[in-house]
């Protein structure tokens, strides 16, 4: 819709109103004419935006042809007490905090932080224009385009910050923005709060945690797949299959895995106990000093369309949306790790599972575990949501001695389901992938109809194809050398038919689901080998030969056509790069 689009259209509805059949019918052609000819010009603007590599407003385009993935938004507020009700319902962890929050006493001998200038201008340097201003009101693109002037100038505030162990107020003061996490949101659980903070705070967090990491040790808790290099959700959920599955090669034996819902995970942590932790991991007191002072007496609000609500001091939590946050989350919760060996815990930020292999009925082990968990998470203030806690049972044995007993959380039954959504991907007890790729083809096929109406207007057919990859392929290909190897035939004849699909739709050739599954497990498998931090590094072992790796053992073939016997197979199979 242009302004020669519009006016014709007043030309037509003119000459109905005036009765001229003959005129009426000569403007209805030129207004049909003029949209064919807004359509040509739209088409040709956004392969323009392709070839000029300028990604963003072709998407726009596309976006506006298609209204593929409309935003969700907030529904209209009925009061203007609504962004206050928000802002105390996202506090409301802060009234059970009784921690008292103390600086401990600098070492006279521990020299604080020092921030170069270089570090500071390569930060800002790197700033996001795009991004909307915090509180402060501060433009990004203005940090950018001033970066050499301001520099120097950021590097004494940070070094004095730093220095003093005191945050500036404004840098840790956030507007709450209340995101929908679906389209249907209501109540205020319905709404994610992501605090908007002033970009230069997180500029300064940003070098704090570069100075965070390189303090830590690779190894720490190597069963924390979120945040960190060379991991992903592929590992975590790789990781628990295979512990899964090889347990299960044996006889006798079943598998119980707990999926741990957390209520508000990042916002009821409590500043001094992290504290706590991170001077026992060896984190220099200034540092700890200057992240208590962060992390409490901090200015909250919240914005709700052109309403805001009174400012909140806080004490507890990690606000969602600063560069911190996830880190220390990790770091918070390090110290969750199994007591028992025949158990695992693995964590995808605060995606909490627990893996019980149970041999010979014995499942008092995995239940001494998880009412472990239960202490550990009380000890350190985060709410177990046992309504959304679910449990898989996995047990291929025909005979069993009795029936499976129920665990309780704190007084409360963790009911027992056949499937669950785990990081992405639907996990069945009989580890079996058919709900999970029927899942998949049919929200793919959704999704071929945008691809349709681009073909419509004729758009390049090198765009259809960046379209496909980016919004089809992708969900397809979702953690695909997890599942596909043990995927039935019928199940790849569906995923192979929606790729046959978009071929014809396409006009080209695309690559097989086969392929990428090949492509993905090789480069899965190469970036482990090269990550000795990485706990699935130790399957891959070389030959004496050292051209060869050692084949896994496995008497099922549920276990051989998992991801690291299938990876072993294909490096062994594959000519090396």
């Amino acid at each position: 819709m242009n302004r020669e689009v519009r006016l014709l259209l007043k030309a037509r509805d003119a000459a109905f109103r005036s009765g001229d059949r003959e005129a009426y019918s000569s403007a209805r052609a030129n207004l049909r004419k003029g949209i064919c000819q807004a359509k040509l010009a739209h088409k040709q603007r956004i392969e323009e935006h392709f070839n000029s590599s300028d990604p963003r407003r072709m998407w726009q385009g596309i976006q506006s042809i298609t209204d593929y993935k409309p935003p969700n938004t907030v529904p209209p507020s009925s009061t203007a007490s609504l962004p206050d009700e928000l802002n105390h319902f996202y506090a409301r962890f802060d009234k059970n905090n009784k921690e008292i929050s103390l600086k401990a006493e600098h070492q006279s001998s521990e020299l604080p932080l020092t921030l170069s200038t270089s570090a500071v201008y390569s930060t800002l340097c790197k700033v996001n224009a795009r991004k909307a201003a915090g509180p402060d009101g501060i433009p990004g693109r203005v940090l950018k385009a001033c970066a050499e002037q301001l520099a120097e100038v950021f590097t004494d505030i940070f070094n004095l910050s730093l220095a003093q162990t005191t945050v500036p107020t404004i840098f840790k003061t956030s507007t709450i923005v209340p995101v929908p996490k679906h389209s249907t949101a209501s109540v205020p659980n319905d709404f994610r709060p992501v605090a908007l903070t002033p970009i230069i705070a997180k500029c300064f967090e940003r070098l704090i945690a570069s100075h965070l990491k390189s303090c830590l040790p690779a190894t720490l808790d190597p069963f924390q797949f979120a945040y960190r290099c060379n991991r992903s959700t592929e590992d975590a959920i790789s990781t628990a299959l295979h512990s899964a599955l090889t347990h299960l090669d044996s006889q006798n034996t079943h598998v119980r895995m707990l999926f741990i819902d957390f209520s508000s995970a990042f916002n009821t942590v409590i500043p001094p106990k992290l504290i706590s932790k991170l001077s026992q991991l060896g984190i220099s007191t200034s540092i700890c000093n200057w992240i208590l002072d962060f992390l409490t007496n901090r200015p909250q609000s919240v914005k709700l369309d052109n309403l805001s609500s009174s400012i909140i001091t806080l004490n507890t939590g990690v606000p969602q949306g600063c560069v911190l946050s996830p880190l220390l989350y990790s770091l918070f919760t390090h110290d969750c790790v199994p007591v028992y060996g025949s158990n695992t815990i693995i964590k995808f930020a605060d995606d909490t599972t627990v893996v019980g292999l149970i041999k010979d009925d014995d499942e008092s082990a995995y239940r001494d575990e998880v009412q472990h968990l239960a202490v550990w998470c009380a000890t350190n203030n985060l709410e177990l949501n046992t309504q959304k806690t679910k449990e898989i049972i996995v047990d291929f044995r025909r005979t069993r001695s009795h029936a499976h007993t129920p665990i309780y959380i704190n007084g409360a039954v963790v009911e027992r389901v056949s499937s669950f959504k785990f990081l992405g991907i639907h996990i069945s007890d009989d580890l079996t992938w058919s709900h999970n790729t029927s899942t998949l083809v049919k929200k793919a096929q959704q999704r071929l109809y945008f691809l349709r109406s681009l073909k419509k207007v004729h758009l390049n057919p090198r765009i259809l194809v960046e379209f496909y990859r980016c919004t089809i392929e992708s969900i397809l290909t979702n953690c695909i050398s997890v599942w596909y190897s043990n995927c039935s035939a019928s199940d790849r004849k569906a995923l192979q038919r929606v790729v046959k699909t978009a071929q014809r739709i396409t006009g080209t050739q695309l690559t097989s689901i086969e392929n990428i599954y090949h492509k993905r497990c090789l480069g899965r498998a190469r970036n482990i080998i090269k990550d000795a931090s990485h706990p699935n590094h130790g399957l891959f072992t070389l030959l004496p030969s050292g051209r060869r790796y050692r084949s896994l053992r496995s008497r099922t073939s549920r276990l051989r056509k998992s991801f690291f016997p299938e990876a072993v197979t294909l490096l062994n199979t594959t000519p090396p790069i």
